[in-house]
């Protein structure tokens, strides 16, 4: 065993009684009261329409293009640090196998969590590829001859916090703890690290250097927040569809009145998949789901996620359209890979 777990829930106390000598002293990360949009636009992994997904150039350009947040997929390096790629695997958007080409399991994939950030740190990103090599995003980025690096979570907060010192904005991070089951049965929790990352940049119930959101699939992931490390961050469940296999929850139910409605006890936000609100487009109108009112029922802001100018719902005629759609129907924020196309 690691005990990763309980190295990180200590070190996010003890950072705590500590954070007035840090460098970075509260007074100088704390911003102006936040006034946060009615409407937010989510950068999804970044400006991933138009570079590489969770680089440092795409978490810059989506700050450039306006985004309000900018999600940052948190999965974790053999030494236990907290470093911003979507996939527990490398395979899809990185040349680990050119560079490590035996560090795969048996299963033929190289995973985040059997490198250390060392490691990592010698890898190139590169666009999306599907499992065939074909790229997943052909109209995208393609230039594997630009190198692009993995970040950690902390270096994509310092950046995010820098850039707003310098032009006096109050961008925000969504932040999403990713496959937290799969990670606790190989010895870690993500929850922990990301926690105490969080705690040395600048994050405490008492204080956020930026808006933050904490997302996950897990349900017992977001209870922890509160009952463990006793922060009130908001917090979102993300719903699924079931067939991804993300936990063994039934997402299904969770769509329902009764569903939402138990997810009022821990969270104030739910994030949707697209697929599961717009049911068609029919004589030129959204269809929606009961998905929207059941949530609006009991509570719940809505976002959904993730709206792309290349993968576009049958029906619709542009993002711009469909974003407008989403928030007349009472949605509160978006996930789009294109953040400046609204």
């Amino acid at each position: 065993m690691k005990w990763i777990s309980v190295v990180a829930g200590i070190a996010w106390f003890s950072s705590l009684s500590v954070s007035a000598q840090a460098d970075n002293s509260t007074e100088e990360l704390a911003v102006a009261p936040i006034k946060l949009p009615e409407f937010i636009d989510i950068a999804h992994r970044g400006a991933s329409g138009y570079l590489p997904e969770h680089s440092q150039a795409a978490t810059v350009m989506a700050y450039a293009l306006g985004a309000d947040y900018i999600e940052q997929d948190v999965q974790l390096s053999r030494d236990g640090k907290a470093v911003v790629l979507h996939d527990a695997q490398l395979d899809a958007v990185t040349n680990v196998a050119e560079v490590f080409p035996e560090r795969h399991r048996p299963d033929g994939s190289y995973y985040v969590v059997d490198f250390t950030l060392n490691h990592l740190k010698q890898l190139r990103l590169t666009p999306r590829r599907n499992s065939d090599g074909s790229a997943r995003y052909p109209q995208r980025f393609q230039n594997n001859q630009v190198e692009f690096k993995i970040q950690t979570l902390a270096e994509s907060l310092n950046l995010i916090q820098e850039l707003n010192r310098v032009r006096n904005k109050n961008t925000g991070v969504y932040i999403e703890v990713k496959a937290s089951r799969w990670y606790r049965d190989q010895d870690y929790d993500p929850l922990a690290v990301v926690m105490n990352v969080l705690s040395k940049n600048g994050y405490s119930d008492q204080q956020q250097a930026t808006p933050l959101y904490l997302q996950s699939f897990d349900p017992e992931t977001l209870r922890r927040v509160k009952r463990e490390f006793h922060c009130d961050f908001p917090l979102v469940q993300l719903i699924a569809d079931n067939s991804w296999g993300e936990t063994p929850i039934d997402y299904d139910a969770l769509r329902t009145y009764a569903g939402l409605e138990s997810l009022t006890s821990y969270v104030d936000h739910v994030g949707l998949w697209l697929g599961h609100v717009l049911k068609e487009v029919k004589d030129g109108q959204p269809v929606w789901s009961d998905v929207l009112e059941n949530a609006e029922k009991v509570g719940l802001k809505v976002h959904v996620y993730t709206l792309r100018t290349d993968q576009l719902p049958q029906g619709v005629e542009s993002l711009k359209q469909l974003r407008g759609w989403l928030k007349e129907a009472g949605v509160q924020g978006v996930f789009s890979d294109f953040p400046d196309q609204k």
